[in-house]
């Protein structure tokens, strides 16, 4: 701001010097000898005679005569010069005062009417108010954010973007204001650069699928499904990208991972919850498209293979370099996913405690729903995580061993020894 009254002032003082410049200049009195004149109206005068005598002489007519009368009268004007040059300025200094005074008056008005002043102030007022728009924003706090506050909040943080550098917090903040806004090009925008700074967020890239999957394109889609998949292979219990991958497994008529991830969801809710009723008739829809009766939630590829029951017995060891690395009030997350398809566990077991080596048993029993099993899949990937607390989310310290691809079909044991330290 202090840059444009810097900027104005020079050029309103530009402005004045071309103003009063040319009233600085000095007049220049033109003398003239008066016999000059005198002798010239002399010569007007005789050649007058001579014009009278010659139309006399009928040398030349009268309408010759006039118009040499005219003639001369007109070279006499021409020839004739001023003996004095009057002074019709006026007082210079009056005349300078009013230019200035029309010209600043003119720039203030012109500037009034087409200037960006309210914009300055709106960008002013943004700025000032950011920290109290952010509280009320975040924390929730007093009402909620109007469109107009909103306006400010993004424009607020975009100074403060450009002013201190990338803050991954404040790239987040303003791709949830965009969201607000509707304005998606700068929402993605917005999340990818907190991405670029932290690849690992799983809110931010929560939030990048939600703004994705608005978009609606297929490859804004592709994109969503990608980062949902990144975030349920470190935390498979994650409802919120569940729910965002049922949308999309729904949007692309994959009906039976639709109706899995929907049936999850639903387990995971209380009944008078409001989006109960919605998620439930959605089953119900994916059954009818299934031909499952509704009262069986078991698909048809679950029954036919209920015949053969599938476990998989997993010895457990930890690496002698990680002992020390075990975190106090640990737990044990051991949970097997399909090679190919839903990326939702199919068994998962959990300890409160840790005291390996160890043996647990993954089956249908372990399994977070009814319809989605290890009796579906030949293939599994099973991994085993020595958890801070007890989420399953993936987080820096602890300890985890994964194996490779496992066939069902021919395996019913497998070794996995807990050897890597998460960075």
């Amino acid at each position: 701001m202090t840059e444009f009254y810097l900027y104005a002032g020079m050029l309103i003082l530009l402005g004045c010097v071309f103003v009063v410049l040319p009233f600085m200049r000095k007049d220049t009195l033109v003398s003239v000898d008066p016999g000059t004149n005198a002798e010239r109206i002399d010569i007007y005068h005789q050649r007058l005679t001579e014009l009278a005598q010659e139309q006399q002489d009928s040398r030349l007519s009268d309408e010759g005569y006039q118009q040499a009368i005219v003639e001369l009268k007109k070279r006499l004007l021409n020839e004739l010069a001023p003996e004095k040059q009057f002074n019709l300025k006026g007082n210079n200094v009056v005349l300078a005062s009013v230019g200035v005074l029309f010209m600043l008056s003119f720039s203030i008005i012109f500037y009034g009417i087409s200037g960006s002043h309210k914009q300055q102030l709106s960008w002013l007022e943004a700025v000032e108010k950011l920290p109290e728009l952010g509280q009320r924003a975040v924390m929730q706090t007093g009402d909620p954010l109007t469109p107009n506050e909103l306006q400010q909040f993004a424009l607020g943080l975009r100074t403060k973007l450009s002013t201190n550098g990338d803050d991954q917090v404040a790239w987040m903040l303003l791709g949830r204001v965009a969201m607000s806004l509707n304005d998606l090009s700068m929402a993605t925008q917005a999340f990818e650069k907190s991405l670029k700074i932290n690849p690992d967020n799983v809110n931010v890239m929560l939030a990048y699928s939600q703004a994705l999957l608005v978009d609606g394109s297929e490859q804004s889609i592709n994109k969503a499904a990608k980062k949902l998949s990144k975030i349920l292979q470190k935390n498979p219990t994650n409802m919120d990208a569940i729910s965002l991958l049922a949308l999309i497994a729904y949007e692309r008529k994959d009906w039976l991972e639709a109706k899995a991830a929907f049936e999850l969801l639903l387990s995971s809710m209380e009944k008078a919850d409001p989006r109960y009723v919605m998620i439930k008739q959605r089953i119900d829809e994916l059954n009818q498209r299934l031909n499952v009766n509704v009262e069986d939630s078991i698909n048809k590829n679950s029954q036919t293979m209920a015949l053969q029951p599938r476990q998989l017995t997993v010895k457990l060891s930890l690496s002698d370099d990680l002992v020390n690395n075990v975190p106090e009030g640990a737990t044990l997350f051991v949970f097997a996913k399909a090679a190919q398809g839903p990326q939702m566990p199919l068994a998962v077991v959990k300890l409160t405690y840790v005291d390996l080596p160890t043996t647990v048993l993954l089956s249908k029993e372990n399994a977070m729903m009814p319809s989605l099993t290890m009796e579906q899949f030949d293939q599994v990937i099973v991994t085993a995580r020595i958890s801070k607390d007890d989420k399953v989310d993936v987080q820096v310290g602890e300890l985890q061993g994964q194996s490779t691809v496992v066939d069902l079909n021919a395996e019913t044991e497998l070794s996995l020894m807990i050897n890597q330290l998460i960075q």
